[in-house]
């Protein structure tokens, strides 16, 4: 095959792949919107609406190492494929749901197959590309998160308001498709020694994960039996990966504390980032009489100002001032959140841009720092279980914020929590900014996250 063809079959194999993450992160905000429209359409409890996000984000928090692990077994393309196919059918369950019920169920097989999916983005990109190509290629992937992280919760509003909340899902169809026509273009890719795969920790991990998030969604009470029993399966699943023939988690991450300390803020940062987004369109719609179409230009300016300081903090702060960007990003993002608490709904626009500046000033030094000590045979287990943490957060934060603003009937209290919540993650990541002795991570010598 000539080179120029290969170059161009590459390149294009990769828009296969970014058009996949693009696929799930849209799918992963779009439904924040219109959820108190499908709670209008079927009938149920108002509890209902925080589901039609965390069942999505739950199976996927679960099962995404596993989805890696599963790559490395059967293959990274035949995998990848396998969760598009299941994606595609998932969305046309959602779509045509007759009550919430089914929604949920429909969005939580949804949420599975988007664990297959996106663990094998990186291993096929490492497939294709090399040398200087890799960085490059890998570098796309920011950009094209950030585009549909804006696009998500507007592309959500619109489509609601103009068609039906069922069109949101149904987005999903014709994207799946072209994914799936275009995937002959991907090399098969697996890993060199073919691992066993870790049923005993997948179910405790996911058994534990269901039970914490379960009880907290509930407006009616926190049911502790069911918290505490999740607790105790992670705790178990904790000491079972270090006695696990092949485990899911490399436990040599945690004989530092920066690598804990990261997982920590990581979940309480994304828990306020999730429910956020969660409980500001739900107090606009619910609380304040709003469209559907202006709950999702009111998050606009959140994705914009989250777009801007990514792109800011990657290029010009991490190189100069290093790991302690990540306390003005999270300044920012408190500021914001408690300008909502006191201004309400009139302050939603500028507070929420505070909020997204704040976001993308936090996460690309904090993602730096997490994995500055990780030691390469590592880097895979770090980089899926940060991946995992932080969905989890995120169903933590619709589960928290959303059934506490349905539980009070104000935002208030909810974003008064998420402050609380910010507040913590900056005292959660002060061990990734510590100096090791022998070494100091020096994020500012380097050209960009």
């Amino acid at each position: 095959m000539p080179t120029t063809t290969r170059y161009r079959r590459r390149w294009a194999a990769l828009a296969v792949l970014l058009v996949a993450e693009a696929m799930n992160l849209l799918d992963a905000t779009i439904v924040q919107v219109a959820g108190p429209a499908i709670h209008a359409d079927l009938p149920g409890p108002a509890a209902d609406i925080p589901w039609f996000s965390a069942a999505y984000t739950l199976p996927f928090a679960a099962f995404l190492i596993t989805g890696g692990r599963l790559g490395d077994i059967f293959g990274r393309a035949r995998t990848f494929r396998i969760g598009v196919a299941g994606f595609v059918l998932a969305s046309l369950a959602c779509a045509a749901a007759p009550d919430a019920g089914l929604l949920i169920g429909a969005r939580a097989v949804q949420g599975a197959a988007a664990a297959l999916i996106i663990p094998q983005t990186i291993g096929l990109i490492r497939a294709l590309f090399d040398g200087a190509e890799l960085a490059k290629a890998l570098g796309t992937i920011g950009p094209v998160m950030g585009l549909s992280a804006v696009t998500g919760p507007l592309l959500g509003g619109l489509l609601t308001q103009a068609v039906s909340w069922r069109a949101v899902f149904l987005v999903n169809v014709p994207l799946g498709l072209a994914v799936l026509l275009a995937a002959r273009l991907l090399r098969e890719d697996r890993a060199a020694t073919r691992p066993r795969l870790d049923v005993t920790g997948t179910l405790l991990v996911a058994g534990g994960a269901g039970l914490l998030v379960y009880p907290l969604i509930d407006p009616a009470g926190t049911d502790w039996g069911l918290l505490a029993a999740g607790g105790v399966l992670l705790v178990v699943f904790g000491f079972q990966q270090r006695r696990a023939a092949a485990p899911l988690v490399e436990p040599s991450l945690f004989a530092h504390r920066g690598f804990p300390a990261a997982l920590a803020g990581s979940l309480l940062f994304f828990a306020v980032m999730t429910g956020l987004m969660q409980v500001v369109p739900m107090q606009l719609q619910l609380g304040s009489g709003a469209d559907v179409r202006t709950a999702g230009l009111t998050l606009l300016p959140l994705s914009a100002g989250l777009a801007v300081s990514s792109y800011v903090a990657g290029a010009r702060l991490v190189p100069k001032f290093g790991s302690r960007v990540m306390f003005a990003g999270l300044a920012l993002l408190v500021t914001g959140v408690l300008a909502m608490e006191a201004g309400g709904v009139g302050a939603y626009p500028w507070a929420l841009a505070l909020c997204g500046l704040g976001m993308g000033t936090f996460t690309v030094p904090f993602f730096t720092a997490a994995l500055d000590r990780v030691r390469p045979h590592e880097t895979g287990s770090a980089a899926g279980l940060l991946n995992a943490v932080q969905q989890l957060g995120g169903t933590l934060g619709v589960a928290l914020l959303g059934g506490l603003y349905l539980g009070t009937g104000t935002a208030a209290a909810a974003l008064g929590l998420g402050a609380a919540l910010a507040v913590a993650a900056a005292v959660a990541v002060v061990p990734l900014t510590a100096r090791k002795k022998g070494s100091a991570p020096d994020l500012s010598s380097r050209r960009g996250p």
